[in-house]
């Protein structure tokens, strides 16, 4: 398919959102919609992918899985092996337990299902969570392996069929979702049945620009897509931990996400705004930025015991663009290229690394953290983690990270 360079800016404006959300910047309290904006965009160009080979006839489910591979699974391995070094280091036993479970959650593609029993999207403790972010890689991936299945198996039933079948997905869907975000709103938040109807959103984006779409005037386009921008802006800025979401507000950054992705035409603003070359430059990158900016901060507030300064953040924040900088050039562009790692080294590599990780992450979880290896005091710190310790009567601590002299300094006899 023709690239796009306004796709790419729309990345930008979709991943940083994200990372300030999680830096915790106020202004940016609904930059969670910046997941949903990438979830319409990839149902988008993975559509508009199979389609153009199915109707050529030169579609391969084992090229597509392939491709994705090496999309995705190279820059993640390089993420979680740096994330092992400094949670190996820094994390005490009980949080590096965690952090070894959803090793194996990210290596078996179930990272939604993991922090669905574990923890609520937006709990205080998530932001500790070096691998929180992956769980929208997990629906990703989970729809990668499905979708194209069923696309092989109804194109010889025609388009119509298949249009009328993502319909009806996209109402069940859509309704599970606004009733569980009501009922079962962790359940809801992370899990792809109901959250299937944003990436079939962008289906049907790729299925109507497949099919010509239609030709209005630059005046309308001007509108929708400048609408389209204003949604995703009102989503990133008005929403917050405590909108009912995904539900119908997910409607609004989708919706936005599709007027932008159909009306961005040249001579639109929207479209020269997301042409600008700074932004297509870190929206090629979104992919390795959102995989560094999870684990740096969350490390980094582990080290810091919670607490990072505005300047911290800052920096953190910046950190992940260099780094997501680096991963792209040196590592995910590389892997792109066939002649350079071939389908069978691949493969292996793919395979290798989802096992290794699988089994470092059980090990370390199977050990309660590699409990052995830290000191009697961190141990006996493991004991009263997580629970308020009474000194006295009038000394109460909620303790969440520190060290046994730590406490005793922050609590002595008669203070409180």
């Amino acid at each position: 398919m023709k690239y796009r360079a306004e796709i790419d800016g729309l990345r930008a404006l979709a991943v940083l959102p994200v990372v300030f959300f999680h830096a915790d910047f106020k202004s940016f309290s609904g930059g969670f919609v910046g997941v949903d904006v990438f979830f319409v965009i990839s149902g988008y160009l993975i559509s508009s992918i199979i389609l153009k080979e199915l109707s050529e006839k030169q579609f391969c489910l084992v090229h597509f899985y392939e491709r994705r591979a090496r999309r995705i699974l190279p820059a993640l391995f390089l993420v979680v092996l740096v994330s092992l070094l400094f949670a190996w280091q820094w994390l005490p036993p009980r949080d590096l337990k965690d952090f070894g479970q959803s090793m194996v959650a990210v290596s078996t593609f179930l990272s939604n299902v993991l922090f669905w029993w574990e923890s609520d999207y937006f709990a205080t403790t998530s932001e500790l969570k070096p691998l929180l972010h992956t769980w929208s890689l997990a629906v990703e991936e989970q729809f990668y392996i499905l979708y194209p299945l069923a696309l092989m198996f109804l194109w010889r039933f025609g388009l119509k069929t298949i249009v009328k079948l993502l319909i009806i997905i996209f109402f069940l869907s859509i309704c599970t979702s606004y009733w569980g975000t009501l009922r079962e709103p962790s359940f809801t938040f992370y899990m792809l049945p109901t959250r299937a109807w944003e990436l079939i959103v962008g289906a049907f984006v790729a299925i109507f620009l497949w099919q010509k779409g239609f030709i209005i005037s630059n005046i309308t386009n001007q509108l929708l897509s400048l609408t389209g921008l204003f949604l995703i802006f009102y989503s990133v800025v008005m929403f917050d931990k405590n909108t009912s979401f995904p539900g119908l507000h997910a409607l609004i950054p989708t919706l936005g996400t599709v007027l932008v992705i159909l009306s961005s035409v040249k001579g639109t603003f929207t479209h020269a705004l997301l042409s600008f070359k700074p932004l297509v430059g870190v929206g090629l990158i979104s992919y390795s930025t959102y995989l560094w900016h999870q684990p740096i901060l969350a490390l980094a507030r582990h080290r810091a015991f919670g607490t990072l300064s505005f300047l911290e953040l800052i920096v953190l924040c910046v950190l992940s663009i260099v780094l997501g900088y680096l991963s792209w050039k040196f590592v995910e562009k590389p892997f792109r290229i066939k002649n350079k790692i071939g389908n069978k080294s691949l493969f292996v590599f793919s395979f290798f690394g989802l096992f290794l990780f699988s089994l470092i992450g059980f090990y370390i979880h199977s050990t309660n953290g590699v409990m052995y290896k830290f000191p009697e005091k961190v141990i006996e710190l493991e004991k009263v983690k997580y629970h308020s310790i009474n000194s006295t009567k009038n000394c109460k601590v909620k303790l969440i990270h520190g060290t046994i002299d730590e406490i005793l300094k922050s609590c002595q006899i008669g203070n409180t």
